[in-house]
């Protein structure tokens, strides 16, 4: 699934996922639970963001885009997380 980018007025589109999160797991995987919300398992324990970090990484690859269009913009420190992505 690709974003779109309007080349003609340079408009870039931005979307909002919800992510339910599950820390300390036996593999990396996303799957898609809804048309926004999405299940995320990530090795990387809860502690100093590292989950979070992997959360990013792991959407960025799903999206296929750069990991600098994957912003969390609610739920830094909870297990659910609205995610936003350009």
């Amino acid at each position: 699934m690709r974003l779109q980018y309007d080349k003609i007025t340079h408009i870039q589109y931005k979307m909002k996922i919800s992510v339910k999160v599950k820390p300390n797991a036996r593999e990396k995987k996303v799957e898609q639970s809804g048309a926004n919300s999405f299940r995320v398992s990530v090795r990387a324990v809860s502690k100093e963001g590292k989950a979070n970090q992997e959360v990013i990484e792991l959407m960025s690859e799903y999206f296929d885009i750069p990991r600098s269009r994957v912003r969390i913009i609610r739920g830094y420190a909870a297990k659910e997380k609205i995610i936003e992505i350009e």
